[in-house]
């Protein structure tokens, strides 16, 4: 619907009766606020958002879109790049209020709510020395990350996140509470291994857990000129790492933080970053040639993992532009194809421009989940954040160039987790197309209207 719509007030009253959260329209104090998302490009004006409290909230939410017939949006953490979780004109399911986290050590699960983010997750599960793979942010929602596949820095060492899904609980586009697990709606559990948000609103997941006694960093800093070099080598880790090593080589403006000499703060830099699951003592080790190519900073430290989880983090409100390409190898011509656009990231933004390394347990891990890109080893992830709008052709291009500049090497598949709205062709390569007609299928068993569709859309079966 139209941006100016408007819902009559007899149905905003029972809305507002029928939710134990809150109810806002324009006009309301926090509107604007409640509307805003993580990527400052989006700017659109829902009719309602209806900020819920629990899983009846979102019943009642969803039967009330349907009956007045506003389209649906649904919004966890908000850190969709494309701004799925916001829609002019419509309904806003805000689970945000729903963040509670539950830790079982002594089952080694958690229990998070559909509105949780990375950083309720982690600092309930630090404490008894417990992770699960993650987001490489902390404001990221644990949902819509975990619905996706799910890629982070312990990904290599225990799974993708949605390798370590145990349960799901959802509600429909009828309203109806569903159970997803191995053994209730198992094809519903195995559509949400990647298929994302396409089959109702998920709000809980039971996740396992990991220990995870020592975690620890090495940042590495370096003129762009040695970057293709420090590329090589980082290549040359990869290609004999233990799984507990992750991480990934970017170039980016040096931060202002207290490691950073004041001369490089703002200056491109090529930075390896290099995770490790395990003590210091063995990042050393394993980091050695890296550290010999003579960094300008040198940060190698134990770290708590929730405190890794926010090394990252970026504020919101900064215009976002987002993409991935997932190469089947790393030669020499590609390496240096990489870091010929690292030198040219956008200058004036924060931009960066990385390499992950993945493998490891992501490779090794279940074939059958409609998660194509999880066998590639390596992933270019343009990641383009800045603030002027005057900036935005530039940049946007820039990112479009590091696509084109990678596509020798490239897969067909895709982590829609990393891309925004890029069309029916690339939805297709996330999913894999041999996967999309049991998709359809259980699509069209949950949500045959297709209610959920402001998404990385799966179409219903007929």
């Amino acid at each position: 619907m139209a941006p100016h719509t408007t819902v009559p007030e007899s149905a905003l009253a029972g809305l507002r009766e029928d939710l134990a959260g809150e109810v806002r329209v324009p006009g309301d104090p926090g509107y604007d606020e409640a509307r805003a998302v993580h990527n400052g490009m989006i700017d659109r004006r829902p009719a309602v958002i209806a900020q819920c409290a629990g899983a009846a909230d979102v019943a009642n939410a969803i039967l009330f879109g349907r009956e007045t017939g506003l389209q649906i949006a649904v919004r966890g953490g908000g850190h969709s790049v494309a701004g799925t979780s916001v829609v002019d004109g419509g309904l806003v399911v805000d689970l945000r209020r729903m963040h509670a986290v539950v830790a079982d050590p002594e089952h080694l699960t958690v229990r998070v709510e559909g509105g949780a983010t990375m950083g309720h997750l982690d600092r309930a599960t630090q404490p008894f020395g417990l992770a699960t793979t993650g987001g490489r942010v902390s404001t990221t929602g644990v949902g819509g990350f975990v619905l996706g596949g799910g890629s982070g820095w312990l990904e290599r060492k225990f799974g993708l996140a949605s390798d370590n899904l145990l349960a799901a609980e959802l509600i429909t586009a009828e309203g109806k509470h569903v159970v997803a697990s191995a053994d209730e709606n198992p094809e519903l559990f195995w559509a949400l291994h990647g298929g994302g948000g396409n089959f109702g609103v998920v709000t809980s997941l039971t996740l396992r857990l990991h220990e995870l006694p020592h975690m620890s960093v090495a940042l590495l800093l370096y003129p762009p000129r040695y970057g293709p070099e420090v590329v090589r080598a980082y290549r040359d880790l990869a290609s004999w790492a233990p799984d507990e090593l992750g991480g990934g080589v970017l170039y980016f403006p040096a931060p202002p933080e207290p490691f950073v000499p004041e001369h490089l703060v703002g200056q491109l830099v090529c930075g390896a970053l290099v995770t490790c699951a395990g003590p210091v003592a063995r990042l050393h080790e394993v980091a050695e040639r890296l550290l010999a190519l003579r960094p300008v900073v040198e940060v190698v430290t134990d770290i708590p993992y929730a405190d890794l989880q926010c090394m990252l983090d970026d504020p919101p409100g900064l215009r976002n532009y987002w993409s991935a390409e997932y190469l089947g190898g790393l030669p020499d011509e590609a390496v240096d194809v990489f870091c010929a656009r690292g030198d040219r990231v956008p200058a004036g933004t924060a931009t960066q421009h990385v390499l992950f390394m993945m493998g490891g347990a992501v490779a090794a891990g279940p074939s059958g989940y409609p998660l194509p890109w999880r066998t590639a080893p390596w992933v270019v992830h343009p990641f383009a954040t800045w603030q002027d709008p005057a900036d935005d052709g530039r940049v946007v291009q820039w990112v479009h160039d590091v696509r084109s500049d990678v596509k020798p090497w490239t897969t067909d598949a895709v982590y829609l987790n990393f891309i925004g709205a890029e069309g029916e062709q690339r939805v297709v390569a996330g999913f894999g197309a041999g996967n999309l007609p049991r998709l359809a299928a259980v699509k069209a068993a949950f949500d045959p209207d297709n209610v959920f569709r402001l998404n990385h859309n799966v179409r219903p079966a007929a």
